[in-house]
């Protein structure tokens, strides 16, 4: 079943938000979902370690050499495989790469995680390359948006890369206090107090609204993957 790799050479920009939110929120739909946390930091193994009743797999052992081997084998039993990379480009990331049905590269509205978005970008071009010239599909997810308004650096930003011809999620992840919240209590959005987190009920459509596009986009790919 299809594997989303979260990919940007800059830390900080929304990997783990991303792949956290996405998985927390098709497992509440009733999807079998699995994450391989790469990151050396182990954010969502850390949220694994809470009281959460969501029914997420997390696997927080995947070495460079065992990254491509698990992947395949959670993918031959679960609905959707997230893995979430380093902050770097390394062997690991591109292996990971490798086997994605669709790379997500959070960035958020800044020149300076624009730059290193091209550097994910461009690692994805190398694999295709490496690969037989296999296309990998990539989408760019602006996190940490103003969900009231688009400010002029945002726009910028977004008429670059649309420029670039660099395709775009529409739906952009909000700065939301409840997005910060998930790590914080290691619970998942449906589970946190609505008296104590400001903006949930805005938060859980926000997450459904990027994980129904996600399933838009990957459609061919699991129709392809039911015929073979």
């Amino acid at each position: 079943m299809p594997v989303i790799v979260t990919a940007n050479p800059k830390g900080g920009a929304g990997k783990s938000t991303t792949t956290l939110i996405l998985a927390q929120t098709l497992a509440r739909l009733g999807a079998s979902v699995t994450v391989i946390d790469a990151d050396p930091n182990r954010p969502i193994v850390d949220w694994k370690s809470g009281e959460s009743a969501a029914e997420i797999k997390v696997i927080g052992d995947a070495t460079e050499s065992s990254i491509i081997r698990t992947i395949r084998e959670e993918a031959a039993s679960h609905q959707f495989v997230f893995v979430d990379l380093e902050g770097t480009a390394s062997r690991l990331v591109s292996r990971a790469i490798t086997q994605a049905d669709l790379v997500l590269i959070p960035l958020q509205a800044s020149a300076v995680d624009a730059r290193q978005a091209s550097r994910a970008v461009a690692l994805i071009h190398e694999e295709e390359e490496a690969l037989g010239n296999r296309r990998i599909p990539f989408r760019v997810v602006l996190t940490r948006t103003n969900p009231i308004i688009t400010t002029k650096i945002e726009r910028e930003i977004v008429d670059a890369l649309e420029g670039a011809g660099l395709p775009l999620m529409r739906t952009k992840l909000h700065e939301r206090q409840a997005y910060k919240a998930l790590f914080v209590r290691r619970l998942a959005l449906h589970e946190l107090d609505p008296t104590q987190i400001n903006g949930l009920a805005e938060a859980l459509k926000n997450a459904e609204g990027l994980a129904d596009e996600l399933v838009d986009i990957l459609a061919p790919a699991v129709a392809g993957q039911e015929v073979a």
